[in-house]
């Protein structure tokens, strides 16, 4: 029996031009709307057999098959993108929220355009109109604040926004102070020193009020002299060490430290190295986020962990539903996720001397 023969894609210069839908199709005989809906994950996609989708796959890549996206955002009408806002692009907090925001995006079959305004005033105005005349149909704004009404589908993490239509997913602050001061509470700990987020941050004041809460409920007395805020918006362990070092000269000695994030936690505990102090045996320290980098520090770090990802995946999931299903996601407000204590070597009994 002749082997079937596969198209071939017709050369332009060096390089293959892609086979048409219709052409794949016929190779695999399949009809070309299952290829298109396959291609573009359409939800409709779902009933096919997964076999079937790894075929078309497979056999696009072989044949070098490459969907015409221009043309179905011609047909429909539609850009299929998504415009996502960030502080910055860094190894912290906003990188592995966007992993979740692409991995989800990219499943559904959109692309997004990031910007980052570094806290500027003028980009954060600005941003919002520049992405809506590049035709986005919806917005994700991370730890961004969202100040006025924009007539889109828009999804704040952790930006706490009150502008109509926001669909805002924060985490559970209280939760997560309860769970970072009572580890410590339980370790023996009563002279606790703080750091604080920047001014700017979103975070900054739910998690400040928290841990006051948090504080009142265990009954530790929070001392002003140990606390401490974060200055500058470099996304660096730098500004974590500078705090330590001006806690450590405020004259208070301290068994335990809880910082605003990972990275300046990171900062702190070189500076307490470095005023002699050993972690935890003299210091133990308790981070915030959970970043990749914090499990293999040395101690590993103890961290309150936000499920960064998830959260990530959740705005790309909020958003695309208001843009397709606006009916079934407009009164979805809040949106909450939990934290999770992660307890590494940063973290021990108190050292009786030091208290």
């Amino acid at each position: 029996m002749p082997r079937k023969k596969e198209p071939r894609a017709a050369a332009s210069g060096s390089a293959a031009q892609s086979i048409s839908q219709k052409a794949l199709a016929e190779h695999l005989g399949l009809s070309p709307a299952t290829i298109s809906l396959v291609i573009n994950r359409s939800p409709a996609a779902h009933s096919i057999p997964q076999e079937t989708k790894e075929r078309i796959f497979a056999a696009a890549k072989r044949l070098n098959y490459r969907p015409n996206f221009a043309a179905r955002s011609l047909r429909k009408q539609r850009s299929f993108t998504i415009g996502v806002v960030v502080p910055e692009i860094s190894e912290g907090y906003a990188a592995l929220v966007l992993s979740g925001i692409e991995d989800q995006l990219l499943q559904e079959g959109y692309f997004y355009f990031m910007v980052s305004h570094r806290h500027r005033e003028d980009l954060l105005e600005n941003y919002p109109r520049l992405l809506m005349n590049r035709a986005v149909e919806g917005l994700i704004a991370v730890d961004t604040p969202c100040r006025h009404s924009i007539p889109l589908p828009v999804v704040s993490i952790s930006g706490y926004s009150e502008a109509p239509g926001v669909t805002n997913i924060v985490l559970n602050h209280e939760r997560a102070a309860m769970l970072a001061l009572d580890h410590l509470f339980h370790l023996g700990h009563r002279q606790i020193a703080f750091i604080k987020g920047q001014e700017f941050s979103s975070d900054t004041e739910a998690r400040w009020n928290a841990i006051l809460l948090a504080a009142k409920t265990l009954g530790l007395k929070v001392r002003p002299n140990l606390v401490a805020q974060l200055e500058g918006d470099a996304p660096s362990p730098e500004l974590g060490y500078h705090v330590a070092q001006k806690l450590l000269g405020g004259g208070q000695r301290f068994t335990a430290l809880f910082a605003f994030n990972d990275i300046s936690a990171i900062g702190a505990i070189r500076a307490l190295r470095e005023a002699g102090l050993r972690v935890p045996e003299d210091v133990s320290v308790v981070g915030f986020d959970d970043i990749q980098s914090a499990a293999y520090q040395n101690p590993g770090l103890t961290t309150v962990r936000q499920p960064l990802r998830q959260m990530g995946v959740l705005a790309a999931e909020n958003v695309l539903q208001r843009i397709t299903a606006p009916a079934r996601s407009a009164s979805k407000k809040l949106i909450t996720v939990e934290p999770e204590l992660i307890v590494r070597g940063s973290t021990g009994p108190v050292n009786a001397g030091r208290e």
